[in-house]
């Protein structure tokens, strides 16, 4: 059961960043990344969410703690250090 505590372990350094402006690396398959900045609003059992603004307009998208352990999402701190 190391991939539970893994995944505990990826949400409790996720609520650390609540408030923090991040940069999210998307691994959409078939050589399409798509690279966005934005701030964690907030943590749940299954999943996160950050704030996206992309232009003019505030978006939401929200992310499983799963896609951070296949890497399909690449989360980086922009300011500061991660949380250990």
């Amino acid at each position: 059961m190391n991939t539970v505590k893994t995944l505990q372990d990826i949400r409790r350094t996720m609520e650390d960043l609540i408030g923090e402006q991040v940069q999210l690396r998307t691994d959409k398959g078939r050589k399409r990344i798509i690279i966005k900045e934005g701030i964690v609003t907030a943590t749940y059992p299954s999943l996160f969410v950050v704030d996206v603004g992309e232009g003019s307009r505030e978006r939401m998208v929200s992310f499983s703690y799963a896609d951070i352990v296949t890497e399909t999402v690449i989360v980086t701190l922009l300011h500061g250090e991660m949380p250990q």
